[in-house]
């Protein structure tokens, strides 16, 4: 039997502990969902989940709850939409049209992504007070149609593209914009993926944002929902935590499934980016 070199199993172990410390929050609140109501502050506590789906049935049935999720699906589809037009069209721009401060435009969108977000909110604020935009979808929906981590994935991608692709092209008369959508894009899937999976997450996440420029329940998303639940619900840890289940699990299981497209996107393996 071959023996681990004790540097490679301290590695391991170190890996294996940083990994449950960081799942094990996640899978009390499991724990704290399922469980019964007396076992909740249980001494000893019980690890074990006992599947009790009480909770689950009175969030689902006694909220809005299914209201918020149709309100954050809508916001963070339409989000990913935009994203992708956007993204892929600046970065082609970028990439293949040559024109005067291409780079300077570059750098500056790059630079953009060290602005923190809390210093812009108050001219943010303002300009959609004027704009007439708060407590709206699209409040909600424009300022993040797109994103410098978008323009910087595509130009990079597009960049990789070989040049008699557009070469060809232009002998058969295609467009810029026909050479996008039927050429450049299907050939950028990981980028695609990669791009509209973080927006999805992003947008399915937002909570400072229609925390402060929304104030109507009826467009509110689920994260802001939450908070609203943590003031009813605070002595009921169970609904509480069901709640919290309910708005996580469908980005953890798109995580997992699609996990191989994003590891793929950004480290360029299949996209071209290290190129």
């Amino acid at each position: 039997m071959k023996k681990i070199p004790l540097k490679a199993f301290i590695h391991k172990i170190s890996v294996m502990a940083i990994a449950i410390g960081f799942a094990f929050p996640l899978y009390w609140v499991v724990v704290t969902a399922f469980n019964t109501k007396s076992g909740v502050y249980s001494i000893p506590p019980n690890f074990i989940p006992s599947f009790h789906l009480g909770p689950f049935e009175y969030v689902a049935t006694h909220t809005n709850w299914s209201h918020y999720v149709l309100n954050t699906v809508f916001i963070s589809i339409s989000t990913v939409l935009l994203v992708i037009i956007t993204s892929a069209m600046a970065g082609y721009a970028l990439s293949e049209l040559k024109f005067k401060g291409s780079n300077v435009f570059f750098f500056l969108i790059v630079g953009v992504m060290m602005l923190p977000a809390q210093a812009l909110l108050i001219p943010q604020y303002f300009i959609a007070f004027k704009l007439h935009l708060l407590n709206t979808y699209l409040i909600q929906i424009i300022p993040f149609a797109a994103t410098t981590f978008g323009v910087f994935l595509f130009r990079q991608f597009f960049k990789s593209l070989p040049r008699e692709y557009w070469e060809a092209a232009r002998l058969e008369g295609v467009g810029h914009f026909r050479y996008i959508t039927r050429i450049a894009l299907p050939l950028a899937r990981p980028a695609v993926l990669t791009v509209a999976l973080l927006t999805f997450i992003s947008s399915w996440n937002q909570f400072q944002w229609p925390l402060i420029m929304t104030s109507s329940h009826s467009i509110q998303p689920i994260e802001v929902a939450l908070s609203h639940y943590m003031q009813t619900y605070q002595a009921s840890w169970r609904k509480l935590t069901s709640a919290v289940l309910l708005a996580v699990a469908p980005i953890v299981v798109l995580f997992f499934i699609l996990q191989r497209h994003i590891v793929e996107g950004v480290s360029g393996r299949d996209s071209g980016v290290n190129r």
